[in-house]
């Protein structure tokens, strides 16, 4: 019987897998999961505890707790998304050129990192966000700015690292110009630091878009996001108490399935885990000529 590959093995990959699909599946398929109009009150039917008719209970205004929190998953994830391909993209490409390149490059581009390493990352993106008001795409580059120097300072590490290797020396002497051998030599095998450090990044963005909204600097109402869900929760704590509970599980739960799947990703793509399990798949008894 053969044994199976080691990302059916890792646990945290698998659990945190799950979790991440079931999460985005309700956000893709809001419209059809979700029960009732997301927008619409009933005062009667106002603090409602969960019942047949109203899965997870009412709020304030009569509004169906289950429909809100679906289509606040779209929310959270869309802009946990576009703000992680964001940055990712431009902290890729700072970090591939400041370590190819080295020198008064990488001191330019590292010492304007720094500059923005050194605000605190609420603290920044709150004024980001007041600057420009809110909405999604505003809140989304708000992330962006916050979020960016940690992939610039991964793939500096690494490019340094990949910049010494006998193959990129050879693409060197071959004549490959410093583009082709970024794009073609070094960044597919930086590939699986940024694709670990995206799937936790994910997770912080959706902490960081939901304590936007808490604090009042994300969408405004009556959008359905978690952070507005849960602050104004907290005015409720003894009619409603499910409001903030709800909302705060649907945070944690989504960014647990993040942080165990960028484990899981982590010890797979890790070459040492590779080597190991290489050597383990020899055939007993099989000697190294």
């Amino acid at each position: 019987m053969r044994r199976l590959p080691p990302a059916l093995r890792n646990t945290s990959l698998i659990v945190g897998a799950v979790i991440v699909l079931v999460i985005v599946g309700l956000a893709i398929f809001a419209p059809l999961a979700a029960t009732h109009d997301v927008a619409a009150m009933n005062m009667r039917a106002r603090f409602q505890g969960p019942s047949a008719e109203h899965w997870l209970g009412t709020d304030n205004f009569g509004r169906d707790l289950w429909s809100r929190m679906v289509w606040g998953a779209r929310v959270s994830l869309g802009i946990a998304l576009i703000s992680t391909l964001g940055a990712a993209l431009i902290g890729t490409v700072v970090g591939l050129v400041a370590g190819y390149f080295g020198g008064w490059v990488d001191q330019i581009l590292m010492r304007i990192t720094d500059v923005f390493l050194g605000f605190p990352a609420i603290v920044l993106a709150l004024a980001i966000v007041a600057v420009l008001g809110p909405g999604v795409m505003n809140v989304a580059l708000a992330l962006v700015v916050v979020f960016w120097t940690e992939y610039a300072r991964v793939v500096r590490a690494t490019t340094l690292v990949l910049r010494e290797q006998a193959y990129v020396q050879a693409a060197r002497a071959m004549g490959a110009g410093p583009l082709r051998i970024l794009f073609r030599e070094i960044l597919p095998n930086s590939l699986g630091p940024i694709i670990v450090l995206a799937s936790l990044g994910l997770g912080t963005a959706v902490i960081a878009e939901s304590a936007l909204a808490f604090l009042g600097f994300g969408l405004p109402p009556p959008a359905p996001t978690w952070g507005w869900t849960l602050s104004y929760g907290t005015g409720f704590m003894r009619q409603a108490p499910w409001l903030s509970i709800v909302s705060g599980a649907a945070i944690m739960l989504t960014v647990l399935g993040f942080n165990l799947l960028g484990d899981g990703l982590r010890d797979v793509l890790d070459p040492r885990q590779l080597t190991r399990a290489a050597g383990k798949g020899k055939t007993p008894g099989a000697q190294t000529p």
